[in-house]
């Protein structure tokens, strides 16, 4: 059974930055479509960010292009999502999610990643 892990959440105040990273106990993590998304209370599961083998594809969701960035490193087997200036709508649960099966046609539903993290809580204050 594969994991994933996310780590880097906290605490920041409106226009700061924070880094969250995901973590993988398998080297096959380097090689699929990985992604993060967030949910705030009583909303829905948000696509944020993805990418694919090698950084070849990436897409951003609106609410994040030109503050998020994502990346990955294949040796560390990780994927990073850099967050700058970021907004008190930008506080929720982020989770960074692995599609396996590489079947995904939109790559931004999460209904296309079948491994998931715990989640990580990101808290902006105004």
């Amino acid at each position: 059974q594969l994991h994933l892990a996310e780590s880097g959440g906290g605490l920041v105040q409106a226009g700061g930055s924070l880094t969250l990273t995901c973590e993988a106990d398998s080297q096959v993590f380097s090689s699929y479509p990985v992604a993060w998304f967030r949910q705030a209370p009583g909303k829905e599961r948000e696509f944020v960010a993805t990418i694919t083998w090698r950084g070849h594809t990436i897409y951003y969701g609106d609410s994040v292009k030109g503050r998020f960035t994502i990346s990955r490193d294949e040796v560390q087997n990780t994927v990073d999502l850099s967050m700058d200036n970021l907004k008190p709508e930008d506080t929720g649960i982020y989770y960074c999610a692995l599609d396996l099966e590489n079947r995904g046609t939109t790559l931004i539903r999460a209904n296309e990643y079948q491994y998931w993290g715990q989640g990580i809580q990101v808290t902006v204050s105004s």
